[in-house]
């Protein structure tokens, strides 16, 4: 098998520019580092960078805008909750696997993790079964945590379970943690909303929602007939290009989409959804660029 961190940072170099990892970099920075008031060094202002980190008298006597970087004071933990049930075996919204988009979101944060010298830990599981992985701060060790959630998605026969994820979380974890939960449109339910108010007291909580492919096809669009993994039945082939049937799943998606979006924002839990890889890392910046600005 091929390295799947090899994959991830691919990913990362090629479809990000310089200035946009560097962009990734500085949003990680802002909002998982305590801000030291210990001085390192000064360096020249970079596209992302904070503007409350410009030092404005150095920035005075030297013509251009200068940041004051500080050394950081405490290590971070950050702990991936990877829904990785028989759902995750479905198609994504690009058509693509969304088991290799939640691996890619996992990878993409665990890698900027590793390269900031912060831990990660990953628990994953079904409505079967939850295991937690080991902490790890190496590219070796986010390699193994990749492999082992990939292997998880494609050997599960349970329904995915993301209360189960969360409950082991608040039930084992006591130390503060950067808590970063992996999961699909399951419609979010009232003993969810209990368990995400509870470990947000405890720890900082995002969200990341990867996108199911639409089960009925749009008249002119490429793609096979759906069969939905959970259940196996196949949708009936006079289904696919229904107006009234596209509008009515519209609706109920819009609905589940709103009920969650309005819970999220009221227990500040920064979100987003992924729907395609090749739209991953610059919604992946936006969410963290949104949850650090909320910090400030």
């Amino acid at each position: 098998m091929a390295s799947l961190i090899t994959q991830v940072k691919a990913t990362l170099f090629i479809r990000s520019s310089q200035k946009s990892m560097h962009a990734l970099d500085g949003a990680y920075a802002s909002l998982l580092r305590g801000r030291s008031l210990d001085f390192e060094d000064l360096r020249p202002y970079e596209f992302g960078d904070q503007v409350r980190d410009i030092d404005w008298r150095a920035t005075a006597r030297h013509g251009e805008p200068l940041i004051k970087r500080t050394k950081a004071t405490r290590k971070h933990t950050v702990l991936f909750l990877v829904d990785t049930g028989r759902g995750m075996r479905a198609l994504a919204e690009d058509e693509g696997g969304k088991r290799d988009l939640a691996v890619l979101l996992t990878g993409a944060l665990g890698f900027l993790t590793v390269r900031h010298g912060d831990d990660f830990s990953v628990v994953y599981g079904d409505s079967a079964r939850v295991r937690r992985l080991a902490t790890g701060s190496s590219e070796g060790a986010l390699e193994h945590a990749l492999r082992t959630v990939s292997a998880a998605i494609d050997s599960s026969t349970a329904a995915g379970d993301r209360d189960a994820l969360l409950r082991y979380t608040a039930r084992t974890i006591a130390r503060r943690m950067i808590v970063v939960l992996v999961t699909d449109e399951a419609p979010l339910t009232p003993d969810t909303e209990g368990l995400l108010r509870r470990l947000t007291v405890q720890h900082d909580v995002l969200w990341m929602t990867v996108r199911d492919a639409d089960p009925v096809i749009r008249p002119g669009s490429a793609g096979a007939h759906r069969r939905d993994v959970d259940s196996g039945w196949t949708i009936p082939d006079f289904v696919h290009g229904d107006v009234e049937v596209m509008a009515e799943l519209a609706a109920d998606e819009a609905a589940h989409t709103a009920a969650r979006d309005a819970t999220l924002r009221r227990l500040e839990i920064a979100h987003a959804e992924f729907g395609a890889q090749s739209a991953a890392v610059p919604t992946l910046l936006a969410m963290l660029n949104r949850r650090s600005h909320a910090r400030t």
